[in-house]
């Protein structure tokens, strides 16, 4: 059984701590994180926080085992970083053909202008790097020595799992709007980021998978250049307390109010089965570290459900706060699961 989950918007929706805490819930026995560094996930948990850009957010739970899969690209020193910070290196595991960002690839980014400033992007090199791959110079995981005590056949391990009856928990990577193909390009990232591309670089058919868990937060945020339909300045957002510093650039994020048109669109892209929405508290500060949806102030619970009506999925799971436990979890209720 595959779940996989996929940002909805621009990124920066939560998918961390959304990740963390069905790792914790639910015990996946591996999740596996496709993507690169460019995209930052915060993982807050029993006092601990994380800022992380390439290992997956289940980190949390001990018992499961973190994979990267063949379409992922990273640096060695970023992975190796994060392995240490989240003593995870006994359980880590990666594919032969995960890319290998290097200094190179950085520099030549950071001095392209046209992608710093006119796309907007994160300089972290992932652009170039998938543009070397696509020429067939890339170097990968299995050319580097170092990396040879993790490196497996992420996708035949996975399906091996999978016909056992294992649980895989697939961790997407910023959001659909960003995708190369479904974004609006030019201002946009160099993969496809939504679940249909998950499953490409993981190297699972869709056969396999359960449930798309699409990830939105109670407003819309984008860091970089390209639309943002209904933006807010800085100092309304200010005031509505929804100003946000990027994870991996240290850039404010831009704000907008939640869009039900982007959301619905989403759904469609993904084959979205679940609805998690993170971030409630932001609108409804009452909310704040609310565990039990009884327990909601009752305009909280009204713009749920009248959200619920108008996607036509089921919103199981609400973010209340940083901790990867201030989750609301309605999947019993709404799925019988």
């Amino acid at each position: 059984m595959l779940n996989i989950l996929v940002g909805g918007f621009y990124g920066d929706e939560g998918k961390g701590k959304i990740a963390s805490y069905l790792s914790l819930k639910d015990s996946p026995h591996i999740a596996i994180r496709t993507g690169s560094i460019n995209a930052g996930h915060t993982v807050c948990y029993n006092n601990n926080k994380w800022k992380i850009r390439i290992i997956p957010s289940a980190f949390v739970n001990k018992s499961t085992k973190l994979m990267l899969g063949p379409g992922a690209l990273t640096s060695i020193a970023e992975l190796i970083k994060e392995l240490k910070e989240t003593n995870s290196e006994d359980r880590f595991f990666m594919d032969y053909h995960v890319g290998i960002i290097t200094e190179k690839e950085i520099y030549e980014e950071r001095n392209d202008e046209n992608l710093m400033k006119s796309v907007g992007s994160t300089g972290q090199g992932v652009g170039y790097a998938e543009a070397k791959r696509i020429l067939r110079i890339l170097k990968l995981a299995k050319d580097y020595p170092e990396l040879s005590k993790y490196t497996i056949d992420v996708p035949n391990t996975l399906i091996e799992e999978i016909e056992k009856g294992s649980e895989i928990l697939a961790e997407g990577t910023q959001g659909t709007y960003l995708s190369l193909y479904h974004g609006e390009y030019p201002y946009v990232t160099s993969r496809n980021t939504t679940s249909s591309g998950i499953l490409s670089e993981i190297g699972i058919g869709p056969k396999y998978v359960k449930d798309i868990i699409i990830v939105f937060k109670s407003f819309v945020t984008r860091v970089g250049n390209g639309p943002l339909e209904g933006e807010l300045n800085e100092e309304e957002a200010e005031k509505l307390g929804l100003i946000e510093i990027a994870t991996v650039t240290g850039r404010k994020r831009r704000v907008a109010p939640f869009n039900i048109k982007l959301a619905k669109k989403a759904i469609q892209l993904n084959t979205a089965t679940q609805v998690a929405i993170t971030k409630l508290d932001a609108l409804f500060k009452d909310a704040y570290k609310v565990r039990e949806y009884e327990k909601l102030p009752s305009e909280a619970k009204k713009w749920i459900e009248d959200l619920e009506d108008q996607l036509k999925v089921p919103i199981t799971l609400i973010g209340t706060g940083e901790d990867a436990m201030d989750t609301i979890d309605l999947r019993k209720e709404k799925l019988g699961e």
